[in-house]
């Protein structure tokens, strides 16, 4: 089985450095390839590649902005391998990767795999708090964290391979972003694909993020769901409205006040404290624990209301997804 590293960078050529770096350490024995796809960017990372040309057995290629998913497919069609690793820029891959994935594949093969995603001491106080919020399974990261009590797992982006055969007959990603992922993942099941969590094949995900651009994604993901859920509303679950019903029953507890009734309020801070504690604990790093406080609030809040908006324009007022949020479709 030949692996082909599928990469998508859009300005950011520190990230893709570091990522690289990361690949030359891998402790897989057998060669493999990069594929750099160079997204319409206004500062491009020709010159980061070039210092690798001997490292690495890479290629690069530059076009127009159309976003991630059809880069990806960019670089899977022009890919030699088999099988395709597909990663975000701003990942760090450690030393044994590679090797997991390969391990794991051998003894049970399946045509699309995903693997959490983790982080590094070096991670700053704010990336820390947020990949606690973003994998504990104290709130809705329990996928991203590794868990596998999962009927079917719907790898992310970020981190997942998926075979040569599975591409050309699934065709790839979609243009909706976010929500490409599990678009592609429920197409593949349709297709009869198998997909699985490889846990042990997890990344260092130091995303560059401020708390508005947080809140600015994790809104998308809200907005992108109800769409998803409208086109396979067979595999819509439960769990997906947990986001918004935690914004609507905290709306409700706070007009509940003017009753001085303050119970539901009080659950709200319990709920607080015990992430707090949960992340300070983990992350051994009280100043952590009280941003995971923030970033779970904007976490929380952003997919809700943008879950809800959704919601409201496609399910009830029967909205086309392109015509109601045309900031989550590229042009391809």
């Amino acid at each position: 089985m030949n692996y082909s590293f599928i990469i998508p960078v859009f300005n950011r050529p520190d990230e893709i450095d570091e990522l690289l770096e990361s690949l030359t350490k891998q402790t897989y024995s057998k060669p493999f390839e990069v594929v750099i796809i160079e997204d319409g960017s206004s500062i491009p990372c020709e010159s980061v590649i070039d210092k690798y040309k001997n490292k690495l057995t890479i290629t690069y290629y530059l076009k127009y902005n159309s976003g991630p998913g059809d880069s990806r497919n960019f670089g899977m069609t022009y890919a030699k391998g088999d099988y395709f690793l597909v990663l975000d820029s701003d990942c760090i891959i450690p030393e044994n990767y590679l090797l997991e994935v390969d391990k794991s594949l051998t003894e049970e093969y399946v045509d699309c795999f995903g693997g959490p995603d983790n982080m590094l001491p070096s991670f700053s106080p704010v990336q820390k708090a947020i990949n606690f919020t973003m994998t504990s399974v104290l709130t809705t990261g329990g996928v991203r964290g590794g868990t596998e009590k999962l009927e079917k797992f719907q790898p992310r982006s970020f981190n997942m391979g998926i075979s040569r055969k599975a591409f050309e007959a699934s065709k790839g990603f979609s243009n909706i972003h976010p929500g490409e992922d599990p678009d592609l993942s429920i197409r593949l099941w349709k297709l009869g694909f198998k997909t699985k969590l490889i846990s042990k094949a997890f990344v260092y995900h130091k995303r560059r993020i401020d708390w508005e651009k947080f809140y600015i994604q994790v809104n998308k993901f809200g907005k992108a769901r109800p769409i998803l859920n409208s086109w396979y509303p067979e595999y819509a679950k439960p769990t997906f409205y947990l986001p918004s019903l935690f914004v609507i029953v905290f709306i409700i507890g706070v007009l509940s006040l003017i009753f001085a009734f303050d119970w539901i309020l009080k659950l709200y801070f319990a709920y607080t404290v015990l992430i707090f504690l949960a992340s300070s604990i983990k992350n051994r790093n009280v100043y952590v624990g009280f941003l995971s406080i923030i970033a779970l609030w904007r976490q929380f809040f952003g997919y809700g209301l943008g879950f809800i908006e959704s919601f409201i324009k496609i399910n009830i007022l029967k909205k086309k997804p392109q015509e109601a949020f045309p900031e989550l479709f590229f042009k391809v």
